[in-house]
């Protein structure tokens, strides 16, 4: 790790507070800047020109701010990843960490739960292919509404697990392919309990990790959070979702719609 390193961390909400804790056990010492982009248009109702756009513009203001590399905690957000190359400084998304997190092995039916735009890009569908293997997709955009507003274990969040889940029963794998659900999964674990969860997360951290093997030891280093949304309510979404306090700052960002 350089001195000047900083991880730039962006997404829509709270689900990327999860690669934060994740990133607080196995690189303490790296900074990082945490971008929440609840103020604009959640990513997965934006046209692919104008997600670009915006996801261009987050990262210039990290970088500014002090961020040399980004990370695209959501999938939605990483259906476009390719598109930034010309952002300045390095993006990575999550779903080519996601595709690796499944064995080759694993032959029987792969479910993905995802949001609307991670499925509808095929990504996952595509990546996952294998000979024999059968790629079961589910659309789960409302249990991440439920977890962005604290719903969890609601009579509503249920209904909608049970709804969303009951095609994956012969699934011998699924995909967390949004980085809100790892916040839910004992539910998931719950609902089906003969498939192993696959949580991106983890491999996207080790791969971060592996990057900055100079973080790895001594006092956790900065964690600043920033929101173009409502700071209370990330602050209590963070809370509720993954017991921990967020202390985020207030910024506005426009960006010219297609």
């Amino acid at each position: 790790m350089t001195p000047a390193a900083c991880l730039g961390i962006v997404d829509w909400g709270i689900g990327g507070i999860g690669l934060v804790r994740e990133l607080n056990r196995r690189v303490p010492g790296l900074p990082v800047l945490y971008w929440s982009d609840a103020g604009a248009t959640p990513y997965g109702r934006m046209r692919s020109a104008d997600l670009t756009a915006r996801l261009h513009a987050v990262v210039c203001e990290l970088a500014r701010r002090g961020a040399t590399e980004a990370v695209l905690a959501c999938n939605a957000a990483s259906t476009v990843a390719p598109r930034l190359s010309r952002a300045p400084v390095p993006v990575e998304g999550i779903i080519g960490h996601g595709l690796a997190s499944v064995p080759d092995h694993v032959r029987g039916p792969v479910g993905v739960v995802a949001g609307r735009r991670t499925i509808a890009s095929g990504c996952y569908r595509r990546g996952l292919a294998r000979p024999g293997r059968e790629v079961l997709s589910r659309v789960a955009q409302p249990l991440s509404a439920h977890i962005e507003a604290g719903r969890t274990g609601s009579p509503g969040f249920v209904a909608d697990l049970h709804r969303i889940v009951a095609p994956l029963q012969r699934a011998h794998a699924v995909v967390l392919a949004c980085t809100h659900y790892p916040a839910v999964s004992d539910w998931f674990a719950d609902v089906l309990p003969d498939a192993t969860l696959i949580d991106p997360v983890q491999r996207l951290a080790a791969a971060i990790a592996a990057r900055h093997p100079g973080a790895e030891a001594g006092p956790v280093g900065p964690r600043d959070y920033v929101t173009s949304g409502d700071t209370e309510a990330m602050r209590r979404g963070a809370a509720l979702a993954w017991n921990v306090d967020v202390h985020a700052t207030a910024c506005s960002l426009r960006t010219k719609i297609h």
